[in-house]
């Protein structure tokens, strides 16, 4: 998990914190890919205003049930509502920063 505590609503600036889940199957190289383009997304997206929990789906059969995911790698964003979902293994910078509701940086609209 990374940077702040789930409780704290907001950064001093007024943006929002995000709090997320990726679901994968175990170590395999596209749940690798998945981790490793998420957490480049969000450290140059979100400044250290997220928390992500990586969930494996064999781990916790219980959760993934709960919030009905059936195809892995998947990205929930729980917090800010709305709940969104991403599924597959991420590389789609800008199909990622739209479910989460971000505008891409100016170097990546190029």
């Amino acid at each position: 998990m990374t940077s702040l505590p789930p409780d704290m609503p907001s950064s001093a600036t007024g943006l929002p914190h995000y709090k997320l889940r990726l679901f994968i199957t175990g170590s395999t190289p596209r749940s690798t890919r998945a981790i490793e383009n998420l957490r480049k997304i969000c450290e140059e997206n979100l400044d250290g205003r997220y928390e992500l929990e990586v969930i494996d789906v064999y781990d916790r059969p219980e959760t993934t049930r709960e919030l009905q995911i059936v195809a892995t790698p998947t990205l929930v964003k729980v917090l800010p509502e709305p709940l969104r979902r991403i599924i597959g293994d991420l590389s789609d910078e800008l199909k990622v920063l739209a479910g989460l509701d971000l505008a891409p940086r100016q170097s990546q609209q190029g």
